[in-house]
């Protein structure tokens, strides 16, 4: 476990000496001052609309929270879906282009190194994004008065739900050469566990599916949408963080497979 840090270190540095890492900082800067600003403007635009008509009771459920945090969380937690997978494809997947995944195999190090190292880089990563993030909201504190609580579990759930993204990105690249096909294929599970929800809805409704009881249950809560949102309202339960640990570590170990089947080929 000693070289876990110097494994992470070293993909963490080879982030940043590739352009990658700045273009996706840079773009999630300004996707997010882009969304943030859409935020107070409607906003901001709800209050007036509620002055006009003289609304008090409507005008004082307002807050910042539920109108402004909580819809901007909603929609950057969308954008990492697109940005994460470019960062995790090639963690493994670089390797493998370049035959310096045999020299990794072969050397004093355990497999579980490789992966935990490698996936503590892409979720520092993660973490630099999401404290970025964290400034716009902050703004808002110099302003307005929005719930310290509420906004702070809404940060968890997106950083949680960042680190999920990460250990799917790192199985998707762990078992492909291409990066190209890690990044397509690290976005269809994305893609497919934030979607497992409105399949469920589906299925309640009478959809084809037929994802009624038992089946639309367990694909609610395997999908991020639900558990996010709870936590985005500012309901932090035992049950989400379970989630998150449980799903995470499903997907190292899907991921550590994935590595060390490559010795019995």
């Amino acid at each position: 476990m000693r070289h876990i840090p110097t494994i992470a270190g070293r993909e963490l540095g080879a982030f940043f000496v590739s352009p990658v890492a700045y273009v996706v900082l840079s773009l999630y800067a300004l996707l997010a001052g882009f969304f943030f600003l859409s935020s107070i403007l409607q906003f901001n635009e709800i209050v007036i609309r509620l002055q006009q008509f003289q609304a008090i009771e409507q005008l004082q459920a307002v807050n910042l929270n539920d109108y402004v945090i909580s819809p901007f969380l909603g929609v950057m937690s969308v954008v990492l879906l697109f940005l994460v997978p470019g960062i995790t494809m090639g963690l493994f997947a670089a390797e493998k282009a370049n035959g310096t995944d045999e020299l990794l195999l072969t050397s004093p190090i355990t497999i579980w190194d490789i992966v935990l190292g490698k996936y503590l880089a892409a979720a520092a990563f993660v973490l630099l994004m999401v404290a970025l993030l964290g400034l716009y909201p902050g703004i808002l504190f110099l302003y307005g008065d929005p719930e310290i609580g509420k906004t702070t579990a809404g940060m968890l759930a997106l950083l949680l739900t960042g680190l999920l993204y990460a250990a799917i990105g790192a199985f998707a690249s762990s078992v492909t050469a291409n990066q190209i096909i890690a990044f397509v294929l690290s976005f269809v599970l994305l893609l497919l566990l934030l979607m497992l929800s409105v399949i469920a809805d589906l299925g309640a409704a009478g959809g084809a599916l037929g994802a009624t009881g038992t089946v639309a249950e367990l694909l609610r809560y395997l999908s991020t949408n639900d558990h996010f949102e709870t936590m985005v309202r500012g309901l932090v339960d035992t049950a989400d963080l379970a989630y998150y640990g449980a799903m995470i570590g499903s997907f190292l170990i899907l991921a550590k497979a994935a590595v060390e089947s490559v010795r019995w080929r």
